[in-house]
């Protein structure tokens, strides 16, 4: 079992399963999400660079500010887009 917590003043953890995970990513698209925090866009160029050796698809997104939610259209956009989705932390 892995515990992942929420970084958002969760008091109590909220029980999640974790989603199915592919057998592999040739032919799905992934969607990377900058979250607009210096360097991550250097990490998931490179990101990119190995999806698309795997076969997959990237499509990339870029949150307004790290500071706030991803909007609701943006949430919305990259869920109908998008079969698995990596998100960029780096500094």
């Amino acid at each position: 079992m892995t515990t992942v917590l929420d970084p958002t003043s969760e008091q109590t953890p909220a029980t999640r399963e974790r989603a199915a995970r592919p057998e592999s990513l040739a032919g799905l698209t992934v969607g990377l999400l900058d979250i607009s925090k210096p360097r991550g866009d250097v990490f998931l160029d490179r990101i990119s660079e190995r999806l698309t050796g795997l076969g997959a698809k990237v499509n990339r997104y870029g949150k307004p500010t790290f500071a706030k939610p991803a909007p609701v259209d943006l949430r919305h956009e990259i869920a109908t887009e998008c079969d698995a989705v990596i998100e960029a932390l780096a500094d």
